[in-house]
């Protein structure tokens, strides 16, 4: 085991952007609908951008997923969390700059989490 050295804040956008740059490549690659990328970083703790994408099937969602985690897996982002891949309606990929988010679209329009994710911050205080 090696100790890891912290990234300059630079390094690290640097990094996610080119991560973010290889996600993206692949969701075209395996033809994904209505690719939507959320800048989160500042807005969350859980990573830089959000990604949401649309399969046209269970099938289809499981194959973008599939893809995806392979060519994360090529490129050394092997340690990416997925959670969903079984049942292909939802299928979360983690790669801790990146959160995939790739849905059915019935699926998608049930939850619309890029709406709840884009909204701008509301003003607290500003109730009346």
């Amino acid at each position: 085991m090696h100790a890891i050295l912290p990234k300059s804040p630079e390094r690290g956008a640097d990094a996610a952007a080119r991560a973010l740059e290889l996600v993206l490549a692949s969701l075209e690659d395996s033809k994904a609908e209505d690719i939507v990328t959320i800048n989160i970083a500042g807005k969350s703790a859980l990573g830089d951008y959000m990604v949401v994408v649309s399969g046209r099937s269970n099938r289809h969602v499981a194959a973008i997923s599939e893809h995806l985690i392979s060519d994360l897996k090529e490129e050394g982002f092997g340690s990416a969390r997925v959670e969903g891949l079984e049942t292909g309606d939802w299928v979360l990929i983690d790669t801790g700059d990146i959160i995939v988010h790739v849905f059915r679209p019935e699926i998608r329009e049930f939850y619309n989490i890029e709406k709840m994710w884009a909204a701008p911050d509301i003003e607290e205080g500003r109730l009346h």
